[in-house]
């Protein structure tokens, strides 16, 4: 498997302006159009397929997740979105569910510096899992043509779920980046109101061994609600042993799962792709070794910029990878991002 060519992302001025077009961290196709998500806003991009040969997607089209659910937080904070999905009638989001330490800038005295380092916010604009229903055209709505409901989880939240949890509680209060939770991936598999939803964790990794969650959301008078999964609890826990590296992002490909593995903290790389074999028809938590997954492929990554961040497969079967914080080659014209292109063997 490798890099066959690049697909521009042709991104509207008010996006560039926001530098939406540089903070990305999820992707998803929908037959002709493009979905993507950033790190930094309560949006989701919609892109549509316009080259005829080459990848490209243009006409693109912005769209704020709080006209159409109800999520916590004020609507001016970022949800922080860190995976889409598109499955049926609907698009699914994830936030990170992560706390935030504040980061120093290079003008800040060494007392600002360390002040800053010692600040931590609970982020609840984060801690948002939603569905959210498309029209025939492709536009969130509150409804669906069909009568189908957006809908985010309610309470219990997943941070109040997983706040006794003997693996991954200990690290709710820890900022993600430091090698606390923070979800970065989230695949669904299966039939509308039967749905598998897998979260991957970013972190913990767990002396090397990273987590997937498999959750099993349904409607309930337009609120997600967790049903149980593995007989008492509403979430079962998958280890993955991916070298020592946690999920950036999960792809469904046929029963399998794509997984894209990066460093759980503030490290550029290294940065890889597996193949989890007959992961969304798994019907109990397991514990996946290294053996029992493929490495598919090294991919590039930068030293400071161009962090590979979401993959997708696109419709020929290839898989497209979009970066956060893209190097300056990877923005030939204003507000077009080249993302790449990969070949599956």
């Amino acid at each position: 498997m490798g890099i066959t060519r690049s697909a521009a992302l042709r991104f509207h001025a008010d996006a560039v302006r926001a530098e939406t077009h540089v903070n990305l961290s999820a992707v998803r196709t929908d037959g002709r159009h493009l979905w993507v998500g950033g790190d930094e806003t309560s949006t989701v991009e919609r892109f549509t397929r316009t080259g005829a040969r080459e990848v490209e997607y243009a006409e693109h089209t912005s769209f704020n997740l709080t006209e159409v659910l109800e999520l916590p937080g004020s609507a001016d904070d970022e949800i922080d979105i860190e995976g889409l999905a598109r499955s049926g009638p609907f698009l699914w989001a994830i936030g990170s569910h992560s706390a935030k330490r504040k980061k120093p800038k290079a003008h800040h005295s060494d007392a600002k510096a360390a002040k800053r380092l010692a600040t931590v916010s609970a982020e609840p604009s984060r801690r948002v899992l939603a569905r959210v229903a498309l029209s025939a055209d492709g536009v969130p709505m509150r409804r669906g043509p069909h009568g189908e409901r957006s809908a985010a989880l309610g309470e219990p939240g997943l941070r109040d779920l997983l706040a006794d949890d003997p693996h991954l509680g200990p690290f709710l209060a820890i900022p993600g980046k430091d090698n606390g939770f923070d979800v970065e991936g989230i695949a669904v598999h299966g039939e509308p109101g039967a749905e598998r939803v897998f979260l991957g964790l970013r972190g913990p990794v767990l002396r090397g061994w990273a987590v997937v969650l498999r959750l099993a959301p349904r409607e309930d008078d337009g609120e997600l609600v967790l049903r149980k999964v593995d007989g008492s609890r509403r979430y079962a826990k998958h280890f993955l042993d991916l070298d020592g590296l946690g999920v950036r992002d999960l792809c469904p490909h046929g029963d399998d799962l794509l997984v894209l593995a990066g460093p759980s903290m503030a490290l550029d790389g290294p940065v890889r792709l597996y193949r989890w074999p007959g992961a969304a028809t798994l019907d109990a938590p397991d514990v996946v070794r290294g053996a029992e997954l493929v490495r598919e492929a090294d991919l590039p990554f930068g030293e400071g910029d161009d962090h590979p961040e979401g993959i997708t497969v696109l419709p020929d079967g290839d898989v497209l990878v979009v970066h956060d914080s893209p190097a300056p080659a990877r923005l030939p014209a204003p507000g077009t991002v080249l993302a790449d292109v990969l070949r599956l063997d």
